[in-house]
C-alpha cells in the first residue's frame, strides 16, 4: 500500500510541475487530486490514462479513515501492486514528456 502511495506522490508532483508550467504562478495549489491538477493544466493524456489516473486518486491516503485505509490495504497484494506500478510508469512517462 506504501509503495502505491509513493507512486501517486510521483504522478502527483508531475501534475504539479505542469501545473506551473502552464501557469504564471511559480506555487501550484495544495491539492493532491491528479485529474483536476491535469485538467487545470489542459493536460489530456487520453481517456484510458485518465480513467486510470482518476482511479489512481484512491491511494492518495493523507486524510482517510482507518477503515477506508484497511480496504486499500487488502487490495493491494503482490500482483495488483505491479500491475500499478507497470501503469503508473507509462503514465509518467507521458507527463515527462509535456514537460520537456
Amino acid at each position: 500500500m506504501h509503495c502505491l502511495f509513493w507512486a501517486h506522490l510521483v504522478l502527483e508532483k508531475l501534475a504539479k510541475a505542469n501545473w506551473v508550467r502552464t501557469h504564471q504562478e511559480n506555487i501550484p495549489p495544495k491539492v493532491h487530486h491528479i485529474i483536476w491538477l491535469l485538467d487545470e493544466s489542459n493536460v489530456d493524456l487520453g481517456e484510458e490514462m485518465m480513467i486510470f489516473i482518476n482511479e489512481y486518486n484512491k491511494f492518495q491516503l493523507s486524510n482517510r479513515y482507518p477503515d477506508y485505509t484497511n480496504e486499500i490495504h487488502k487490495m493491494c497484494t503482490k500482483e495488483f501492486t505491479k500491475e500499478q506500478l507497470e501503469k503508473v510508469k507509462e503514465v509518467r512517462k507521458c507527463l515527462l514528456k509535456m514537460l520537456q
